[in-house]
């Protein structure tokens, strides 16, 4: 049996290979990438030659279903397998994760060689929270969709990480600072680990303002909602209406810590003190 290997590959700045990958791209029969000329190119600029490097196989959002049997049956033959994306690590919101589902399933190994993603380069770069994030990955295009995301993500305590197109910017951040309130910190990471490499620190009313040059690569990173206080009674109160509209005692502090920012343990003591079961 084959191996499917998961390899990072630089998200600007060349050097940020490893040797590591560098070795199973020259070694391995197969790459699998989204695009065959843009991965020739890097493979070029990395000093891997065509003799050196596997057969390129294009694997992208509508082709993969199609390519994974073929590659399975490559990889059952003991064929090893190296998965790329056009930058950083492979199958975070890029192509790759149907195949590594469906290699998981066959009982194939599936080794991921880390190394450069945007999402934590933005992350640990941002000065905001890291002990807690959460990775959203691009936001839905439609407008609704969109709307009824961001109003789930309002409340989370966790900081966020983005996927924003450039020509898209100006309309999230303005949707973000809507949903989010004007004042919640955020920050704008450009062209990572590129020459014109920004980090732009502001609220979000701020950004909506003056977000600076908006061209390459982006991630937003976007503090989490703020604890709000909330009194025991208020909670209560919230607590029993929510109980009384269906939800079980469980159900009910959830929602309740949700909408409140209270504990959900504070109030799924309260729904058990107001005679739930």
């Amino acid at each position: 049996m084959g191996t499917l290997f998961l390899v990072a590959v630089p998200i600007g700045n060349l050097e940020d290979i490893t040797l590591r990958a560098l070795r199973l791209l020259k070694t391995a029969p197969r790459i699998a990438c989204e695009d065959t000329r843009r991965t020739g190119k890097l493979l070029e600029l990395l000093g891997i030659t065509r003799e050196e490097r596997g057969w390129l196989v294009a694997l992208h959002d509508h082709n993969e279903e199609d390519r994974i049997p073929g590659l399975l049956g490559n990889l059952a033959a003991g064929d090893d397998l190296v998965l790329v994306s056009d930058a950083g690590t492979p199958a975070i919101s890029d192509p790759g994760f149907r195949l590594v589902r469906a290699a998981v399933a066959a009982g194939v190994p599936v080794v991921p060689v880390p190394g450069a993603c945007a999402a934590i380069a933005a992350l640990c770069a941002s000065g905001l929270p890291t002990d807690d994030f959460r990775f959203v990955g691009f936001l839905p295009a439609k407008a609704g969709e969109r709307t009824a995301r961001l109003g789930e993500l309002a409340v989370a305590r966790e900081t966020l990480v983005i996927y924003v197109g450039p020509h898209k910017l100006d309309e999230v951040l303005a949707e973000l600072a809507a949903a989010f309130g004007g004042d919640r910190p955020a920050v704008i990471a450009r062209e990572l680990t590129k020459h014109f490499e920004e980090f732009r620190r502001a609220t979000l009313a701020e950004l909506v303002v003056d977000p600076g040059v908006v061209r390459g690569e982006i991630v937003l990173v976007v503090g989490g909602a703020p604890d709000v206080a909330v009194g025991e009674e208020s909670l209560r109160s919230l607590v029993v209406r929510l109980v009384g509209e269906g939800y079980s005692p469980s159900q009910a502090a959830k929602e309740a810590a949700r909408r409140t920012g209270a504990r959900k343990s504070e109030a799924y003591r309260l729904a058990l003190e107001e005679g739930g079961s």
